[in-house]
Order: C-alpha cells, then structure tokens, then sequence
C-alpha cells in the first residue's frame, strides 16, 4: 500500500486537542493520507483508553508467545473457540502478517478465556497490525479495547449475547432510521432479523481496505455507536440504489454484501462520513439502555449461546397465524415494526369482538396485565389500521375519574390496508422539538427482571422536556372509550360499543387520517406477546 503523493500532515499537539474538536478531526480524514501517520496516531489513541487495572500488554504478550510459539509452529495451535463461524479477513496482510495475526488471536484466547463470542475480533486485529511496529504492540492495542471499561463505551461484543443484542439494536434503529429501507427488506426478505444479523459484517470484512480503515480512524475514539452509524448509512445508501421490483426474488443478504464490498461505485468513503454522523441517533447511554433491554429478552428465551437465531417470521407462524382482520402476511410486516426484543415472542390474542363481543369492559378485562399489546381495527369499508400500545391498560385506573394519557414514545399508529405505513411518535422524527432531561440515578434506569415489559426507558415522558402536553398523549381509556394520540385531534377513538370511531390528525403522532374519518368497526382485535 504506496503512501499518497500528498500525504496529509497530522497536527503535533493533536491529541491535546479537546475530545470535540478530535472527534472532528478523525471524522474529516486529517489523518487519512497518511499510513505512516495512522501509526504513530493508533496506539497513541488507544493508550487513551480507559481500561481494567490488570489488562495485558507488549510484554505479557512476548512471554506468552515465546511459552506458546517456542519450537512448534503457529499452525500445529487451532484458533480460539470462540472465532468459530466468524469471519477471518486478513486486509492485504503478506504471509508472514496472517501468521502473527493468527498468534495474537490465540493469545487473545489464552489470556481472555471469559471471551465466547467476537465477530469483530479478527477484523479489528487485521487492521490494527498494519499500523503497529509489531505484533506484540498490536496485541496490547487489542488488549485494552476489550479491556475498556469507559461507561456506556464498548468496542468488542465478547459474548454471544451480547453479539446478538446489537444485532437486535440495529434492527430497532434500522427500524427507525430508515424507514424506507426497512420497508423495502420487510417486502423482499424472508426473514427480515437474519438480514440485520448480519449488519457487522458488511463493516467488517464487507467494506474495501481504504474505507474500513477510515472507520476505524473514528471507531478508536467514539466506540461501538460509530459503527451503528455506518451500518445505517450504508442501509440508507443501498436504498437509494435500488428498486423494489428488481429484489423480488433475490437474496437481500447476497444483494447487500455485493453492494457493500462495491460502495466505491455508488458513494465517496467522506460523503458515507458525512451521511453517517447526519444521523441524529440517541445518546450512547440510551443505546446502551436499549442493549441491556434486548440482551434481557434473550436471556429470558434462554438465548445465551450459539445457536441460529429464532426469527420473528417464526414468531408469525404462517400455518396456524390466524385472524379475521390481518393475513399472516401482513402480521409479518407488523411484527417487523415493533421493538425487537418483542418480536421475538410470538402473538397471542387477547381480545375479538366475534370472539368476546363488543364490550369495552370486556376489553379492559381481557387486556390487563398485558404489556405491550397491537389493537387492530378493520372498518366495514375493509381498511385496516391500528396501533402499538406500550403500555398496560390498567394504567388508566392511576388517573382516578379524570381520563389521563399514558404510555410511551414507542407507542405508534399504523395502516395496513390499502397502504402500509407506520407513524411514530413525533419526538423521533423531529428530535429537535425536544431535549432529554440530564440524567441521574432517578432516570433511565435499565429495566428490573421483575418488569420484563417495561419498555426502553428513555423513551419514557419523564425523560423529556416537552413543548406542550400535546407532544405526548399516547393513549388513555375511561368508560367512555380509548383514545389514542392526541393534541389537535385524535389519531384514533372509539366509543363505549367499540362499533364506531374516528380519526383524524393529531400532534402526538404527527399522521394521517388512518382511515375514513368517521368509521363502523366491523372487526377488532388486540394481540399481546406470548412470553411462555
């Protein structure tokens, strides 16, 4: 790899430059033309970061090496277990470079035995050991990324738990980022959570040398986050690349990574930057609120090790799904739109007017001690439209006679028929409306086990300063009827008799008419999640 002609010149005092102005520097490239630069700069980097007291280093890796390596050769000693099934790219390494990439991972096994599972180990190493004078500095370099215990910063999923729920945390930013991708996938994907269960790999080892690299310059400084970031824009960009019509029948995950290792022909390496870090995700400690939920999920289906991973199209058994307002197919697409670590569990109803009559005390009855639960309503005109409802209905009893609003900024409204569209809480797509409260131990507090249905926390209205009461009224029941969405209007009403109802436009949700404005229920259901 020849030096550029122009290499960039990397400012002396740039590592006392403020945290800020660093971030920016890394994410513009100042240090991009330069391979020489990159390594004097990485381990300078990663000394920085905050690690456990006892990590081990250069020296520790040289003693452990000479025991191992002493007289057989590297490959008579088989690879850590914990890299079974996952990928080994080597970046342009010569012969004698995989040789001692394969002796750091081994150590990396000998002396981190709590590591089970880490596809991203093997890239990280790889790329590391171009910018190290050798492979005892890049083992420490490695060493202290998975040692690092700065708060709500990872850099390596070490388990396969821990694998799994950030691959279940893309799904849900996917889900809301980039809506239209989402959409797209959900069409022309079988099963929509093994496409997001692959989103590290079209980093790692999916994107060419030059570009991975130049996430890596960010990653060393900002973490895991940076990675969601890129995974989004390249989600966002195959999007754009794309029609419908021409994925019908394809392999969306053999499309993806074909589109990844190719991104030079659709978008700059600066111009996939600068879309990236456009991206107005929630803070590092909220996605990391957002990982303990997902990893709880999956304890709690005893998900711990390897195994395939279930998919919520096996939630949505196709063969026994039945409903009298959805087909199978578009309980799919419903499915695929509610947090992940929901989809996981299969639906369960609770309450069919054919089924129970058209009562709402009997829907109260039936409903409660449920959380969360999908309401679906199909007009006698046949649209269909509905809602998730994050919370137990039996919140409303907390607001006494008067009829107060509840719930959460996960809760939405949506239409199946005759279009599909999800509308979410306004907050998420208009950030700007809206800051977080600074947190404290009273706020986003990860979900205890005895609430497995408590939803992501700092979705919760406490943790926002609103500009009107009118920006988050999710959902409210008296003896009169539900309400869902408020301020200007109501997403969706209905009365008492559960028979009629209305909808129009509302400031909570920020929709839509989902239907005829006035209409006669002729069906509705309310699905909750089958936990057992």
């Amino acid at each position: 790899m020849p030096e550029p002609q122009q290499p960039a010149q990397i400012p002396r005092d740039v590592l006392s430059r403020p945290p800020k102005e660093l971030k920016r520097l890394a994410r513009e490239g100042c240090w991009a033309g330069s391979h020489a630069g990159r390594a004097r700069l990485y381990p300078r980097l990663i000394q920085q970061v905050s690690c456990r007291l006892v990590t081990p280093d250069a020296l520790v890796y040289r003693d452990v090496a000479g025991r191992l390596f002493g007289k057989p050769s590297v490959s008579s000693h088989p690879l850590p277990e914990f890299l079974e099934g996952c990928p080994m790219p080597t970046y342009c390494l010569s012969p004698h470079g995989v040789t001692a990439l394969k002796k750091i991972l081994i150590c990396v096994g000998a002396l981190f035995p709590d590591i089970t599972h880490s596809p991203l180990l093997p890239a990280l190493a790889a790329l590391l050991l171009h910018y190290s004078e050798d492979e005892a500095q890049c083992f420490e370099s490695v060493s202290r990324l998975i040692a690092s215990n700065a708060p709500h910063a990872g850099y390596i999923d070490q388990s396969f738990l821990a694998h799994q729920a950030s691959c279940m945390t893309f799904g849900d930013l996917a889900n809301k980022h980039c809506p239209a991708a989402h959409k797209l996938i959900a069409g022309a994907a079988e099963n929509v959570l093994e496409v997001y269960s692959e989103w590290l790999s079209w980093l790692f080892p999916g994107l060419p040398f030059g570009y991975a690299v130049r996430v890596l310059d960010v990653f060393l400084l900002e973490g895991q986050k940076v990675l969601y970031r890129i995974a989004l824009a390249l989600l966002k960009q195959f999007r754009l690349s794309v029609t419908p019509a021409g994925l019908q029948g394809s392999d969306i995950k053999a499309e993806l990574q074909a589109f990844v290792r190719n991104i030079a022909e659709h978008v700059t390496v600066d111009k996939l930057l600068e879309r990236a870090f456009g991206i107005r995700l929630f803070s590092r400690k909220e996605i990391w609120l957002l990982q303990m939920a997902n990893r709880k999920a999956l304890m709690e289906r005893g998900i711990t090790v390897v195994q395939r991973r279930p998919s919520f199209h096996l939630a949505v058994d196709m063969q026994n799904f039945s409903s009298s307002t959805v087909t199978a197919q578009e309980m799919r697409l419903v499915w695929s739109w509610i947090p992940e670590r929901f989809s996981l569990f299969p639906p369960l109803l609770l309450f069919s007017t054919s089924e129970h009559g058209c009562s709402l005390q009997r829907f109260y009855t039936c409903c409660e001690g449920y959380e969360p639960t999908v309401l679906l309503i199909k007009t006698t005109e046949g649209e269909v439209c509905g809602a998730f409802l994050s919370s137990d209905w039996s919140e409303r009893k907390k607001s006494g006679a008067t009829s107060g609003f509840f719930g959460t900024g996960e809760c939405f409204v949506f239409t199946v028929r005759p279009e599909a569209e999800r509308y979410e809480w306004v907050l998420i797509k208009k950030p700007e409306l809206a800051k977080a409260v600074p947190s404290s131990p009273n706020h986003l507090a990860v979900p205890s086990p005895q609430r497995r249905g408590r939803l992501s926390p700092f979705l919760a209205i406490r943790h926002f300063l609103l500009p009107s009461k009118t920006a988050s009224m999710f959902m409210s029941g008296s003896r009169d009827g539900i309400v869902i969405g408020g301020g200007g209007g109501q997403a969706l009403s209905l009365d008492a008799s559960l028979l009629r109802g209305h909808t129009e436009h509302c400031e909570t949700f920020d929709n839509p008419p989902l239907c005829q404005e006035n209409f006669q229920v002729q069906l509705l259901e309310v699905w909750g999640f089958q936990s057992a």
